[in-house]
């Protein structure tokens, strides 16, 4: 099992539940963050993240099976 297919899952759930956040919290709670919705943000950079990780494990998977096929 590769590891980059829970992590990449994780990290996905996590970034969509941060940018879900991000996007309908009060807006009041980021004036200490100098206006910066730092909530929508790295919820994006996490759910980005999850995404590459899954897809590069999806890759090394379907190569890894390509390369048994045609032993």
């Amino acid at each position: 099992m590769d590891l980059r297919l829970p992590i990449g899952g994780l990290f996905g759930i996590f970034g969509a539940i941060l940018t879900i956040y991000g996007l309908v919290s009060n807006k009041a709670i980021y004036e200490k963050s100098l206006g910066v919705n730092v909530n929508l943000d790295w919820g994006l950079v996490l759910f980005i993240f999850g995404g590459l990780m899954f897809h590069f494990g999806l890759l090394a998977k379907n190569e890894e099976e390509q390369a048994v096929l045609t032993d």
